[in-house]
């Protein structure tokens, strides 16, 4: 499989001063790919992408491919409301050596499915790099159907989608109308044991900054079969899927503070996102606590 099964959409790193720490992204990509990623996505939602200028998209996107050396690939997050931007952003992903890019549904604008259709068939066409869709309607006001994405899926560098809706019949139809090489990924780590029953193929995951081990163990035991394993790793980790996405407080907020209560310095998001009041960053702690951790997050003391 091309990208694999865990992928975890990065966090970006800023100093104290707010601009990128290429360091410590660089750090956290090497400790993510020793912990068991597949792959790297960066600049995404969770890359606090809307707030990157375009240098700093590149830079982050030069990093990772030279910190990943061949070990885990490399997908940008070139997305966004205006198709020609779209393009271009890809073009320079492709310059700086990504393996492939993911495009968010277009936000704000709200197009109809012909439009969607015709924009990611048009950013598709401008590169040769494998193209995964975005659909995560709670952001972007805008959903994906199933019978656009079937159509989008025959386009030949159009190879899967991440999946965020949380509207399971549409992600059964998703997978009953595309070919078994489409590749669907949740977006949402809680809905990544279900997706899997239906035909998924892994998830592009928030939580994996500090579970990676657990999350691979839980696919892999699915993989294998052992539906009860999985379940019951799935179960064991629903309450930190649910405290990294707390109501009212955008992702990446919570999986911000997570990553610098686990010891791994990577500062605070860029406004007009904030950090999680004292009372919040308590209980996320006291989740974290009945975890096992991923190692490498202790190599940068906050």
């Amino acid at each position: 499989m091309e990208f694999g099964t865990l992928i975890t959409a990065m966090i970006t790193p800023f100093s104290d001063d707010g601009s990128v720490d290429l360091d410590c992204f660089g750090r956290l990509a090497d400790g993510l790919i020793g912990a068991g990623n597949d792959s790297l996505l960066v600049s995404g939602t969770t890359g606090e992408s809307p707030v990157l200028t375009e240098i700093e998209r590149a830079d982050l996107y030069r990093e990772a491919v030279k910190v990943s050396d061949g070990r885990a690939k490399i997908i940008a997050g070139t997305g966004g409301y205006n198709t020609a931007e779209s393009i271009h952003l890809s073009k320079l992903a492709a310059s700086c050596g990504v393996d492939g890019l993911l495009q968010v549904a277009p936000y704000y604008n709200k197009p109809p499915q012909e439009g969607l259709y015709k924009h990611f068939r048009a950013i598709a066409n401008s590169t040769d790099l494998p193209n995964i869709l975005y659909n995560v309607p709670s952001r972007t006001v805008t959903n994906i159907s199933a019978d656009t994405v079937a159509r989008l899926a025959e386009v030949d560098n159009v190879i899967g989608i991440k999946e965020a809706s949380a509207d399971f019949d549409q992600i059964a139809e998703i997978i009953r109308l595309c070919s078994s090489e489409f590749l669907v990924y949740s977006g949402n780590d809680g809905d990544t044991f279900p997706m899997l029953a239906l035909g998924g193929v892994g998830v592009i995951s928030v939580a994996s900054h500090v579970v990676s081990g657990e999350i691979a163990n839980m696919i892999d035991s699915f993989s294998k079969g052992d539906l009860i394993e999985a379940r019951r790793l799935h179960l064991d980790l629903l309450p930190i899927f649910r405290i990294l996405f707390p109501p009212g407080w955008s992702n990446p907020i919570a999986v911000k503070e997570a990553v610098n209560l686990a010891g791994f310095s990577v500062g605070r998001p860029r406004l007009p996102l904030v950090e999680l009041p004292d009372e919040m960053r308590v209980e996320l702690g006291k989740v974290m606590e009945k975890y096992s951790l991923d190692s490498f997050l202790a190599s940068m003391v906050v």
